[in-house]
C-alpha cells in the first residue's frame, strides 16, 4: 500500500471539515449496520454505503486503491477474515457470522476512515467476548492519544488489552496518520513498548484500529489479492476510529455529532 511518511498538523479548519468527513462516514456505517442479517449480499453492504456517500457528494479513497485495485468502497470481512473483504453479490451473510466493515469518505480532500464488527443474528459466546475485547482494546488506545505520549504507548496499550485476554494482535497490518491522504505517518502497530515512537502533538490525527485474532496473530493473503484471514482459520474481529490529539482530551472524529461548539467539533 502507498504511504505517505510525512506527518501533518492538521489546524482547527482542518479538524471541522475531517470531522464532518467522520461524520458522513458514520452514517455510511450505520446504514450498512442495520442490513446485517441472514440473507443480506455483502455487495448489498457496500451499495448502502456508496448511497451515503452521494447523498453527500463524497467518495470512498477505498475504491481503485492498490494493485489490482480495490473494487468496491467498503471492506467486508467474514468471520476468519480480518480484513480488506472484497464485497461480492453472491456472498451472503448467515446466522452467527461475524461481519467487519471498514469505510472511508473523502470530504473537501480530507479523509475520515473507521470500522466496526458485529454479529448477525444470534452469535457465539467466543464471538461476542471477542467483539467486546476489540472494541475494548480500541479504547484503550484512545484513551493514550494525549500529548505527553508516544506513538509506543498506544500500541502497547491496545496490545496490553487484547493479550490480558488471551486473544493476539496481527503484526503486519497497523493503524496509521491519516488526513489529505489515507495513509499518513505515523504508522501505529497493535504492538509495541511504552515511551517509544513519536511524540503525539496537538493536530495529529492517527486511525487507531485494533486487528484482533482468536488463535493465532498469523495471517495469510487470498488469491484475489485483498483478502486477509487468520492462518489458523479463527474468528477475527476489526473496530477502528480516527482520533485527533488535541491540548485536552482525544478528539474522536469519526463518530455522530453528539455535542458541538461554534466549529463544529466535538468536545
Amino acid at each position: 500500500m502507498k504511504w505517505a511518511r510525512q506527518i501533518h498538523l492538521k489546524s482547527p479548519a482542518e479538524l471541522a471539515i475531517m470531522r464532518e468527513a467522520g461524520r458522513i462516514n458514520a452514517e455510511a456505517l450505520a446504514a450498512v449496520r442495520v442490513l446485517l442479517k441472514p440473507g443480506v449480499s455483502t455487495a448489498d453492504l457496500n451499495e448502502a454505503a456508496e448511497a451515503v456517500l452521494r447523498k453527500y457528494n463524497c467518495y470512498s479513497p477505498f475504491k481503485g486503491y492498490g494493485h489490482p485495485p480495490f473494487p468496491a468502497s467498503i471492506t467486508v470481512s467474514i468471520n476468519a477474515e480480518l480484513v480488506h473483504g472484497i464485497p461480492k453479490k453472491n456472498r451472503k451473510l448467515h446466522e452467527g457470522d461475524i461481519v467487519s466493515v471498514d469505510c472511508g469518505t473523502v470530504l473537501d480532500g480530507f479523509v475520515a476512515d473507521s470500522a466496526f464488527t458485529a454479529g448477525v443474528g444470534e452469535i457465539s459466546e467466543e464471538a461476542r467476548r471477542l467483539l467486546e475485547v476489540t472494541e475494548g482494546a480500541l479504547w484503550a488506545g484512545i484513551e493514550k492519544m494525549r500529548v505527553g505520549y508516544r506513538t509506543g504507548d498506544v500500541s502497547a496499550a491496545i496490545q496490553k488489552y487484547v493479550e490480558d485476554f488471551g486473544y493476539h494482535v496481527t503484526r503486519e497490518y497497523t493503524g496509521h496518520g491519516v488526513g489529505r491522504q489515507m495513509h499518513e505517518g505515523p504508522q501505529v502497530p497493535n504492538y509495541g513498548k511504552p515511551g517509544t515512537g513519536i511524540r503525539l502533538r496537538p493536530g495529529m490525527t492517527i486511525a487507531l484500529e485494533p486487528m484482533v485474532l482468536v488463535g493465532t496473530h498469523e495471517t495469510r493473503v487470498l488469491a484475489d489479492g485483498w483478502t486477509v484471514v487468520s492462518a489458523d482459520g479463527s474468528l477475527t474481529a476489526h473496530f477502528e476510529h480516527t482520533v485527533a490529539v488535541t491540548s485536552g482530551d482525544p478528539l474522536i472524529l469519526t463518530v455522530p455529532y453528539f455535542a458541538e461548539t461554534s466549529t463544529g467539533l466535538v468536545q
